[in-house]
């Protein structure tokens, strides 16, 4: 599906951005560039993949993602895909939540994505093709207690999505920019909650399961691809019916 494709992938040590790598890696793409602040975590990666590249990047440090993305344009000259995945959460209720945490989640969640995006999309308008694909979340959309800035954060990028669908294309280019909203999902930043949360969470969920990376990674695939060349602007809900 995505044969002769080079993607960029952030958050890419673990979890739903390690999933997405090892996804498109076996279907077909050309490169795989799997970027996160912890390498050690992406060694194996390598090792697994011909075609996956672990590339320790700090999505906030604007200047080491210019270098990154100078050192593809030098040897692939093109990007075709770029997933925007790094994220993090720092959750208080407001009248506890700190500046710092406020400002730690926005800098990562929200302005790293604009960095990330920023230093490619015009890579993609030169080419006249490419897909953005941004993790947003279902608390983007209908909020949750606690988590004020990671709302502000995901709620910010399914916002800045529809801006870029209409500019990148404005001028004909085949540029695709959408979002995919998780619910619950099976991921290390869960495994440790109490079963009676676990249990909650399932319940609330329709499908009266937690998703599974997977399944995230199915719908980054499918908009990353071809199948997906008329699609852009959306926010993709993989929640298992939690929010309809």
């Amino acid at each position: 599906m995505l044969k002769d494709k080079v993607c960029v992938v952030t958050g890419g040590a673990q979890g739903i951005g390690r999933c997405i790598v090892e996804t498109f890696a076996k279907n077909d793409a050309k490169m795989v560039f799997a970027c996160d602040m912890n390498a050690a975590a992406m060694a194996d990666l390598e090792s697994d993949y011909s075609n996956v590249r672990a590339v320790e990047l700090n999505v906030c440090d604007r200047q080491a993602i210019e270098n990154f993305i100078a050192k593809i344009k030098q040897e692939f000259s093109n990007i075709d895909v770029l997933v925007n995945n790094a994220g993090i959460t720092r959750d208080n209720l407001l009248d506890k939540m700190s500046e710092d945490d406020w400002d730690m989640v926005l800098d990562v969640n929200l302005k790293g994505v604009f960095n990330m995006t920023q230093a490619i999309a015009p890579v993609m308008i030169e080419a006249g093709i490419g897909s953005i694909i941004t993790m947003s979340s279902v608390v983007g959309t209908d909020g949750n207690i606690g988590q004020s800035n990671y709302a502000a954060t995901k709620g910010g990028v399914i916002a800045m999505t529809k801006g870029w669908a209409k500019e990148f294309s404005r001028k004909g280019a085949q540029v695709r920019a959408n979002c995919i909203a998780p619910g619950f999902i099976e991921t290390p930043m869960t495994v440790d909650l109490p079963e009676k949360v676990l249990d909650y969470m399932k319940n609330k969920t329709p499908l009266k399961r937690m998703g599974k990376p997977e399944d995230i990674a199915k719908g980054a695939l499918f908009l990353a691809s071809d199948n997906a060349s008329f699609i852009t602007g959306q926010t993709l809900k993989i929640d298992g019916g939690l929010v309809i």
